[in-house]
């Protein structure tokens, strides 16, 4: 009922910029919470950053200053604007939605896209 599409992953060489997009489509009548999250070979899944449905925003502090996350509400799109990237940012980064509240029925779930790998080359 919802599909998520993530774009915008690739390789880059150290101190470059990449932008991550993630559209939704459906029946989709709000959305909560936006954000973006990555995972690195071995590790746990992390948070990145995320932007509430009113745009106030949170960040890790590893990409404070360098990263920057926004929203199209009318398109149902959250972006991440990467720049200054570091080799350690190398991981697929997945985006994920909170509380979407679909038509007819009206009825709320979260939801994650299908993951784009970014790595970044010293």
């Amino acid at each position: 009922q919802v599909q998520l599409v993530e774009s915008g992953g690739g390789l880059v060489q150290a101190g470059g910029s990449l932008r991550l997009s993630c559209a939704a489509s459906g029946k989709i009548l709000s959305i909560n919470a936006m954000g973006w999250y990555r995972q690195a070979p071995g590790k746990q899944r992390e948070l990145v950053a995320r932007i509430s449905s009113v745009g106030s925003t949170d960040y890790a502090d590893s990409v404070k200053g360098r990263f920057t996350i926004s929203r199209d509400n009318a398109k149902n799109t959250v972006f991440l604007q990467m720049n200054s990237l570091k080799p350690e940012d190398t991981a697929v980064y997945y985006c994920n939605l909170v509380w979407v509240v679909v038509a007819p029925m009206a009825l709320g779930d979260d939801y994650w896209g299908q993951g784009t790998q970014v790595t970044v080359s010293s």
